[in-house]
């Protein structure tokens, strides 16, 4: 078909270029803000006189039937048209007639098309936005669950000191609370508009730019023409932002992993987020778990890419930007795949209280704790420090538990001890005695969770 651009040229564009220089196959996404974009434009022309109150009822008609034709499948995207653009303003002129060839005034396809990724971007955030928020639901129900749930917590992967279920979980909750921060301040620093910027240097025509960005819910229009259709910032803060997400999820993923081994046993996944071995029949395999580990660097590679497509452009658009778009749409389907499905698997996974805490007690998490008895009895840190290593060491010789000694065994290494030393290095007093806030006693957990249901109801 002839092409929006086809005046300057006498030959025929050949088909291995024409295909290879069309983005119709992914940018069809952006038909819904393609539509509402131009809706905005056209109102604008009219309110400024550049189009009549008869024209703009026409196109607007014309592009409400469109995406109500598209919408319920009586009108197909095709690869005829070289972009969505070309595809909605050909359509438009087919159903109305001239009135439909006054849509593109005043705009380029470099200012629409940076209009249309924003907007369809700015969706986005919001709907990965809300999918994080529900795993914060989620996260502070099970730590609500788990306040007096004790386990192992864990430093090079050795177990360090006891902790409870709601404490751990808890770290994963910051980490996703700064996740929807990060969303939001690239909502409020992409949210204005770029329509009105022409190729680069505006145009002649009176355009309001103000009541452009008002009709499309934007904070105002930008102040650069150049910079309007070349800035692909937010996206690359978006990828940053989205990368994060999965690097989170995929540590959330490898403990959970590991959690759920035949050695460990602290959680049992639903068979519904779940997969057997075709050969090996006993087998359960955590295989969302895994697969949200390995989609993580799908998602950084999109970072990577967008931040070498865009490191050595000149002002002000090149051709090269087209590559943002799969990429980008990639990566937010992944990550939202990702979201749902992780949140359904820890919302129904079950959690092996005693094995957690039989965990803590045989790992010597109590240990720290056992010197600091002997530190409140008046021995130096540094000789109690060497007696509760040297017990540790005779607790390996016999595969036992500091709990398992007796007040003999005990005051083989120190006449400090005494009876109140079962009661000192207990789970439960282990975890209770730690009270600022930050740490895993129960008082300051639900200080915490109180916290959480607050901020999970803004």
């Amino acid at each position: 078909m002839a092409q929006l651009w086809g005046g300057r040229f006498t030959k025929e564009t050949d088909k291995l270029v024409y295909n290879f220089n069309a983005s119709i196959s992914f940018d069809q996404k952006f038909y819904r803000q393609d539509i509402r974009g131009s809706i905005a434009h056209v109102k604008m022309l009219e309110k400024q006189g550049i189009l009549t109150e008869e024209e703009r009822e026409q196109i607007i008609a014309g592009l409400e039937g469109i995406l109500r034709d598209v919408e319920n499948g009586t009108l197909e995207i095709t690869s005829e048209y070289e972009d969505i653009h070309s595809f909605v303003e050909a359509n438009l002129i087919d159903r109305i007639g001239d009135a439909g060839k006054k849509l593109h005034t005043g705009r380029s396809r470099n200012d629409q098309v940076a209009l249309d990724m924003k907007l369809y971007t700015r969706d986005e955030v919001e709907a990965i936005d809300e999918l994080v928020k529900e795993l914060l639901v989620v996260i502070n129900r099970i730590m609500k669950e788990n306040v007096h749930t004790y386990m192992p917590g864990f430093t090079h992967l050795q177990k360090a000191q006891p902790l409870t279920l709601a404490h751990h979980f808890g770290a994963y909750f910051e980490m996703f609370r700064r996740d929807r921060g990060r969303l939001q301040d690239i909502h409020e620093r992409m949210n204005w508009c770029p329509l009105g910027s022409g190729a680069l240097a505006g145009t002649t025509y009176p355009l309001d730019r103000a009541y452009t960005a008002e009709l499309l819910d934007f904070a105002g229009p930008t102040n650069n023409s150049m910079d309007s259709v070349s800035d692909r910032d937010y996206l690359i803060e978006l990828l940053s932002a989205l990368s994060t997400i999965m690097m989170h999820l995929s540590r959330f993923c490898e403990e959970i992993i590991t959690w759920n081994t035949n050695e460990y046993r602290f959680v049992e996944i639903d068979d519904a987020y779940s997969t057997g071995s075709s050969i090996m029949p006993q087998k359960k395999n955590p295989d969302i778990a895994e697969l949200v580990r390995g989609k993580t660097g799908r998602v950084y590679g999109a970072l990577v890419s967008i931040l070498t497509t865009m490191k050595g452009l000149p002002l002000a658009y090149n051709k090269d930007m087209q590559e943002d778009k799969e990429l980008t749409f990639d990566a937010i389907d992944t990550v939202k795949g990702c979201l749902a499905l992780f949140t359904g698997m820890i919302d129904t996974m079950k959690f092996r209280n005693e094995v957690m805490e039989a965990s803590a007690k045989n790992g010597f998490t109590n240990a720290t704790d056992a010197a600091d008895y002997l530190v409140v009895k008046g021995v130096p840190f540094r000789d109690a420090h060497g007696i509760i290593g040297r017990l540790v060491l005779y607790c390996i010789d016999k595969d036992c538990a500091l709990d398992d000694l007796t007040v003999e065994e005990f005051k083989q290494f120190s006449e400090v001890f005494d009876q109140d030393i079962y009661e000192a290095i207990s789970m439960e007093t282990c975890v209770e005695k730690r009270m600022t806030i930050g740490a895993p006693g129960s008082a300051v957990m639900e200080q915490v969770i109180a916290a959480n249901d607050a901020y999970l109801a803004r």
